[in-house]
């Protein structure tokens, strides 16, 4: 590649040294920061790079979905599509005129498939891309963020079809930025990081290897204020008997708690936790509210108390800030200072588990 600023060309490799298997149906997932080298990765899979060293063996049929859509004409119907797709992606015509109908039923277009798929919303485009790559049926399934489709309710829908895939026997190499997804699919996950390969384990623990690399790069980014009056050292996840658990568990007690250096007396200090998400979406905070408190001088500590906790299962990021009440600069922001690994021992759908209780009226019938 160009040297930097007009210098000499330096070497770059995107993947480097990278050695695995995946047994026959099984499936295992690739995570890992953007320029890791994990659509490269499958880019050399499916034969659109060649490696420069090394060689790549895969038996059975192969199929990789690396673009949702791709081989799509724009003037063509979306029946007319539904035959190109298909057979760029290795479909024959009988084979697709057989899972036509469920085709375009899982796509949920059916009214307006035999219009030119230039008119289709962008939601209806990659539905109908989806749908086609999903009435695959090959013996390796190659997928890199194809389930960031459609809304909620169809990326489920998408999500569910893989994993009925996974279930009739097929090997599946799953690229997501989706953790929660990853989680769901696969069994095993690899960590990529500069181009090698970090970590390879079971997909909880992968999960928060990643979780901790990520963290541990944002941790050293500080936000503070110019004269440094107190500084957040720790923030310890702790159980109902005091100790230190790998994972919170939906529905439990957990104690969150945050240990700081004041350089001085401050008052008026408000503490705040900020909870995000394996998608990056900022899920919930805690934070002592309209309680203004005085700290310092020396090390002290604040602790909440989630309970029942009720985030859903995933993998979180905690920032860690730190403000006085009426001041426009924090005293210290410290971001992906920990990670909580969320786990739950029953179904939990939606964004959290809301505590509830429930009961048959006397005069329900």
């Amino acid at each position: 590649m160009p040297g930097a600023n007009g210098g000499p060309p330096t070497e770059f490799w995107a993947t480097r040294d990278v050695t695995f298997d995946v047994p026959s149906g099984s499936a295992a997932g690739i995570i890992g920061h953007n320029g890791a080298g994990k659509s490269t990765l499958l880019k050399l899979l499916t034969g659109i790079t060649a490696p420069t060293t090394g060689e790549i063996r895969v038996t059975g049929r192969m199929a990789g979905l690396l673009e949702v859509g791709s081989g799509f004409h724009p003037e063509l119907t979306g029946r007319e599509n539904i035959f190109l797709s298909g057979t760029i992606l290795g479909m024959s015509r009988k084979e697709i005129h057989r899972k036509l109908e469920s085709i375009i039923d899982f796509a949920e277009v059916r009214p307006f498939i035999d219009l030119p798929v230039k008119r289709f919303s962008s939601g209806m485009y990659v539905r109908l891309g989806f749908s086609i790559a999903a009435h695959i049926e090959p013996e390796v399934l190659l997928l890199d963020e194809v389930l960031a489709v459609g809304d909620a309710a169809f990326q489920e829908k998408c999500l569910n079809r893989v994993l009925e895939l996974k279930r009739s026997g097929v090997t599946i190499l799953f690229i997501s930025h989706d953790l929660r997804a990853v989680e769901r699919v696969c069994d095993r996950v690899l960590v990529m990081q500069r181009g090698k390969v970090v970590h390879d384990g079971p997909a909880v623990e992968a999960i928060s290897a990643y979780q901790a690399l990520r963290g541990a790069a944002a941790g050293e980014r500080r936000v503070r204020h110019e004269k440094q009056q107190l500084t957040v050292d720790a923030v310890r996840f702790l159980d109902a008997e005091g100790r230190e658990p790998d994972f919170g568990v939906t529905g439990s007690p957990l104690r969150v708690r945050l240990e700081y250096t004041a350089q001085e007396k401050l008052d008026a200090v408000r503490f705040e936790l900020l909870f995000i998400g394996s998608d990056t979406h900022w899920k919930t905070t805690v934070h002592n509210g309209d309680n203004r408190l005085t700290v310092g001088p020396g090390k002290g500590a604040i602790e909440f108390l989630c309970d029942p906790l009720a985030l859903c299962p995933d993998v979180y990021q905690i920032d860690a800030t730190v403000d006085r009440f009426g001041a426009e600069d924090p005293l210290d922001w410290l971001i992906g200072c920990q990670t909580l690994p969320v786990q739950s021992p029953y179904a939990v759908k939606g964004c959290f588990q809301q505590p509830f209780t429930w009961s048959v009226p006397p005069d329900a019938t």
